[in-house]
């Protein structure tokens, strides 16, 4: 695995302490606490039940276990980026049962929805296996889980785009739309400005025309996002552009698609649904041993 982006667990240990807080309230588990002796010893398994899957966020899991009770033994059987199949041990955890239960379910909550995101975004990379098309996903995360949706989309085989607002300059429609209330001229106004304001970014406009594309690549973008292109257009951007600018596909974009624009001579393309539409995976804690 290369060019995954590494964790921030500040961000992190805020999200775990937001997501316990919500679960514990002000009484903790109150079923665990009334039933389990607090004495009582436990191993436990994390288990995949899923036919085949992309694991993700293990380190997320085993920290989440450890917040509640630094003191269990928590063993990854399995490592990021790994392809786990139906019955795979992914890790084991021992120690008090009282918090291997208490953290149980926050633990599953954290590690199935980045598996769901390694997964799809596994499978979109392999659609694009062989040619020199990269996938890459979108801002459309879920607030607050950006860097941890993102390092497992690359965890899965797939690419980062921008990280926000503040690391690429883009020009989408609503910008030109806005600057060319000032006349004739909008794409190379607003990329002069950008220019001039951020001078260490990198420049990106949307374009939904040719047209546009052809102005774009005179103002000598780094990047140019295709929106909502047939495949026929995209060729024809291909040409315009002339290696100038590299080039995204974006909008319409379905699994069916993919290896076809491959074969266009695009540098990228771009899917929200990496992460805005996976299913998180099917994975398990089973009590072993009770003690």
């Amino acid at each position: 695995m290369s060019n995954i982006p590494a964790i921030d667990w500040q961000r992190v240990d805020v999200l775990i302490d937001l997501a316990l807080s919500e679960d514990l309230g002000d009484r903790g588990d109150t079923t665990t606490l009334a039933c389990v002796p607090a004495e009582a010893r436990s191993r436990a398994v994390l288990l995949c039940k899923e036919d085949e899957m992309v694991l993700a966020g293990i380190g997320v899991a085993e920290r989440v276990f450890k917040k509640i009770d630094p003191e269990l033994t928590f063993t990854a059987l399995k490592k990021d980026g790994d392809l786990c199949v139906r019955g795979d041990k992914i890790a084991e955890i021992s120690g008090s049962a009282r918090a291997i239960l208490t953290g149980e379910r926050t633990a599953l909550n954290f590690i199935q929805r980045l598996c769901g995101v390694a997964t799809m975004s596994h499978i979109y990379a392999a659609e694009l296996s062989g040619s020199n098309c990269v996938v890459l996903d979108t801002r459309k995360t879920t607030p607050g889980y950006r860097n941890l949706e993102k390092y497992a989309v690359a965890v899965g085989g797939a690419g980062n785009h921008r990280i926000g607002l503040f690391d690429r300059i883009m020009i989408k429609d609503n910008h030109r739309e806005l600057a060319a209330l000032e006349g004739d001229g909008a794409i190379a106004r607003a990329v002069a400005r950008a220019r001039a304001a951020y001078p260490d970014l990198e420049i990106e406009v949307e374009a939904d025309t040719l047209d546009e594309v052809a102005q774009a690549a005179d103002c000598q973008v780094e990047h140019i996002m295709l929106d909502n292109m047939s495949d026929d257009e995209m060729k024809k951007a291909v040409a315009i552009t002339a290696g100038r600018a590299k080039l995204e596909a974006s909008g319409g974009i379905t699994l069916k698609r993919l290896a076809s624009i491959g074969r266009i001579g695009v540098d990228y393309v771009s899917s929200g649904a990496l992460t805005h539409s996976v299913r998180s995976m099917d994975i398990s804690l089973d009590i072993e041993v009770l003690q």
